[in-house]
């Protein structure tokens, strides 16, 4: 499992205005009084969802209403992400009541378990599983998003923090007006908000990861991935074709194609045109993550196409 890199699933289309999330039915009760389950649907998806997942860790339990096995399988799964009292959140979805996201996460069936690490799917696990094999995939969940530094708590739904445990912090305020404007899909001025950061605080990481991303969210969020293949193919030289072809390849888990293709193109093109691509290529790296063993190898078949 990996992290770092956007994988296959374009959840972007489940962004909804804001709207509180409900506890959800009949949950153990977790550390604080409360239960660390919450039933979401395309609404609530991007608050509790998306968003929690950029602070700790989400697993999203998608089920049947329908299936003879639901309700046991959410108790259980309910129980055991109790038991990590706030390293989890789990968040439930009815594919009945909210088939969007089952076709997001491209759901062939239920039970289907999932992490979301920063906003990243990570698919976990199809059918019913026993407890200790649901133990062993959230402990690997966990470790692995430590690893990629998320290491916050959830705190329990309709409870209070478990005592010593500190409230979580805040949004950084720095954030807000970029946010404000992503949330309402209103990319350029979001970009325009983290280029000001950016000229504020050229050395930090989290600034620059959040511009690269949502820059690439804004070319990529109406594109046609047929029509910008053909464009791509029909004229080989045209850059920005060539461009968008990557950054829809990312979207859709061809990392290593999007790396490939401009990579190429760094070695036929020059001068401004070069630079340009360089800086698309050295942008989808940030996108994709500094740490992925795919960005090193890339980054290396750059040095060697720009030298």
């Amino acid at each position: 499992m990996t992290f770092s890199r956007p994988g296959a699933i374009d959840l972007s289309a489940l962004k909804q205005p804001a709207s509180r999330p409900s506890p959800a039915a009949g949950g153990a009760a977790g550390a604080g009084g409360g239960s660390y389950v919450v039933d979401i649907d395309e609404r609530t998806f991007q608050t509790v969802a998306l968003e929690g997942s950029m602070s700790y860790v989400v697993v999203l339990g998608l089920w049947s209403s329908r299936a003879p096995q639901g309700a046991a399988f959410n108790d259980l799964l309910g129980r055991v992400v109790d038991s990590y009292a706030g390293q989890i959140l789990l968040a439930r979805v009815d594919v009945d009541a909210s088939p969007q996201i089952a076709q997001a996460l491209n759901v062939q069936g239920v039970p289907f378990v999932a992490g979301l690490v920063k906003g990243q799917p990570v698919p976990l696990f199809q059918g019913a599983v026993d407890e200790t094999e649901m133990r062993r995939y959230f402990d690997e969940l966990v470790r692995l998003a430590a690893e990629n530094g998320l290491t916050g708590r959830a705190q329990p739904v309709g409870g209070a923090p478990a005592e010593g445990e500190a409230e979580q912090e805040p949004e950084d305020p720095r954030f807000a007006a970029a946010e404000e404007a992503f949330m309402a899909s209103d990319f350029d001025t979001a970009v325009a908000e983290y280029e000001k950061l950016r000229v504020q605080y050229p050395a930090d990481v989290e600034v620059a990861e959040r511009l690269a991303r949502v820059k690439w969210l804004s070319r990529t969020k109406n594109a046609d991935l047929q029509a910008a293949r053909k464009a791509a193919a029909d004229d080989p030289d045209d850059i920005e074709a060539q461009m968008l072809v990557a950054d829809l390849d990312v979207s859709g888990g061809n990392v290593e194609d999007a790396f490939l293709r401009l990579i190429d193109l760094v070695k036929r093109t020059s001068g401004d045109d070069r630079e340009t691509v360089r800086e698309r290529l050295l942008e989808l790296f940030t996108v994709v993550g500094i740490a992925d063993p795919v960005v090193m190898t890339a980054r290396r078949a750059l040095a060697t196409a720009l030298f």
